[in-house]
């Protein structure tokens, strides 16, 4: 029984089973033609909307091409607009020149016939012309023949010796004029000159050692070039570069050398090193410290000296600044003359000279002492010393009197007024008196042998001589080749040729001599 209702169950449940896939495969199968009919649909939109799309954009492009193409429309139109205003313009432009063309045609064919008129006068002319040549020409040469054979010489014969004789002639006459002329300048000034000059060196008796800046500094042993140097040559790298000196410590015994441009910072770093010397105590700091102390010191000293120059020569109101300057020109030669000694000369020289010719003393000696002013920064700024000086003077409120002086003491600008001339006077005395300037001997000897070779280098000169220490040169000369007038044109010929070819402190002094010995004997 239990197994018919075991089999029954089991029947069943087959049945069912078989029911359920009937049923499951017809709704899969459902489900499957939905699904199709829908992708067929949604297939069926995009294609729609695919078209639609194509439609617009074909629509849109339509319409840009239509857009572009009246663009290039308006845009064609506008350049024939302006092509044509352009060629409207150059036909009227042709039509003017056209126009001109025609008027000068008008001009051209009136000259023709005009210039065709005056062929006919002037070939009239050249005929006659040509006869009156022919007839002057026979005469010249009838009158030159004659002329020859009176003369006994040629014609270029008789045009050398005419010119000769009036170049010799004019030559003579020239000297002679210069002669006469130089012998009167001198005849009315020579003696007030000496007098003047004279006077002031007698009044004013200055120093005549010249200083130069000291650049080597005694050390009391060679040990103390390895504590100046330091370790790993700390201590001189320091000093160097604080100072802006080069320190050259070599193989010379117990000396030191410094090197500098700038005489200040040497003088400084002279000071600095003499003062670590005797200190004994050199490291950076300590350098840093004496070489601030002693920069200060040496401002003040620069300071004081100026104002004690202006003092001293009775200068005053002159710019701070400037009298400052004044005080640095204490550390700058020229010949191995210190600049400041030399300037103090030339304002005293100058307020004497200007006392005697009765011009302002004052307005000299300010101008005097102020001449070379541009030597204290010649190096710092480019220029010539006279004509930085005008600058700085023009600078610190000088006025135009000073400022011409400076700059006409070596005639940078031309001297316009008698203290021009005063300075410059002071300022060669100075410079050329004896002792005040120092050169090497070996530009010494060179200078006195290219005088010599100059002078002796010219027609008719027998012996020349250098003498004054190179600031006179005697020549004398051949006296059967040169005359009393060749003389003195040979004297300015070499001056001259000395100016062009030498270069020299002052002036040189050229003297020919010319002398006629007859010599007898009694027997």
């Amino acid at each position: 029984m239990n197994q018919i209702l075991i089999i029954i169950l089991i029947a069943l449940a087959f049945v069912a089973l078989g029911i359920g896939v009937a049923v499951g495969y017809a709704i899969h199968r459902s489900l499957s033609r939905k699904r199709l009919s829908d992708a067929e649909s949604q297939a069926q939109r995009i294609i729609d909307d695919a078209k639609a799309r194509a439609a617009a954009a074909a629509k849109e492009a339509e319409l840009q091409l239509k857009d572009r193409q009246l663009q290039v429309q308006v845009e064609v139109e506008r350049e024939a607009k302006e092509r044509q205003r352009e060629v409207d313009n150059w036909e009227k432009r042709l039509n003017l020149k056209e126009e001109n063309l025609e008027r000068k045609i008008s001009l051209l064919d009136e000259k023709e016939i005009e210039v065709t008129g005056r062929e006919k006068i002037v070939v009239v002319r050249e005929a006659a012309l040509d006869q009156q040549e022919k007839k002057y020409k026979a005469l010249v040469d009838e009158w030159q023949v004659r002329l020859e054979r009176v003369a006994a010489m040629t014609q270029d014969e008789a045009k050398q010796q005419l010119m000769h004789a009036m170049e010799t002639e004019a030559k003579h006459e020239a000297a002679r004029k210069i002669r006469e002329i130089e012998e009167a300048a001198r005849h009315t000034a020579d003696n007030q000159a000496k007098k003047i000059i004279s006077l002031a060196i007698q009044r004013y008796a200055g120093e005549y050692v010249s200083e130069r800046t000291v650049s080597v500094v005694s050390l009391p042993n060679d040990d103390m070039k390895g504590r100046i140097i330091g370790r790993e040559g700390r201590n001189i790298r320091a000093l160097e570069a604080v100072t802006g000196v080069d320190f050259i410590v070599d193989d010379t015994p117990e000396t030191v050398v410094l090197s500098a441009h700038n005489p200040v910072r040497r003088e400084i770093a002279r000071i600095s090193l003499e003062r670590l010397i005797t200190d004994g105590r050199i490291h950076p700091g300590r350098i840093e410290e004496i070489v601030a102390k002693v920069s200060a010191e040496v401002e003040a000293d620069i300071v004081q000296t100026g104002e004690q120059a202006t003092f001293d020569v009775g200068v005053h109101g002159i710019h701070p600044e400037l009298v400052k300057l004044i005080g640095r020109l204490k550390y700058r030669t020229s010949y191995a003359q210190n600049i400041l000694q030399h300037s103090k000369e030339v304002a005293f020289l100058s307020g004497i000279i200007a006392a005697e010719l009765g011009q302002d003393v004052k307005l000299a000696k300010r101008a005097g002492l102020l001449h070379d002013i541009g030597k204290a920064v010649d190096h710092e700024v480019e220029g010539s010393h006279a004509v930085i000086g005008m600058d700085l003077a023009r600078k610190f409120g000088e006025t135009e009197d000073i400022i011409r002086a400076i700059g006409a003491h070596h005639e940078e600008v031309k001297p316009e007024s008698v203290i021009d001339v005063i300075v410059q006077a002071a300022d060669a005395l100075s410079g050329a008196r004896p002792g005040a300037r120092r050169e090497m001997l070996e530009t010494y000897v060179k200078r006195l042998e290219d005088l010599e070779r100059i002078a002796a280098g010219f027609d008719g000169v027998e012996m020349c001589y250098a003498i004054q220490a190179g600031r006179e040169i005697r020549i004398i000369v051949q006296a059967d080749k040169i005359d009393d007038d060749q003389t003195v044109m040979l004297s300015r010929d070499i001056a001259r040729k000395v100016e062009a070819e030498l270069s020299y402190p002052g002036q040189i002094k050229v003297v020919c001599i010319r002398e006629h010995r007859a010599v007898d004997f009694a027997k």
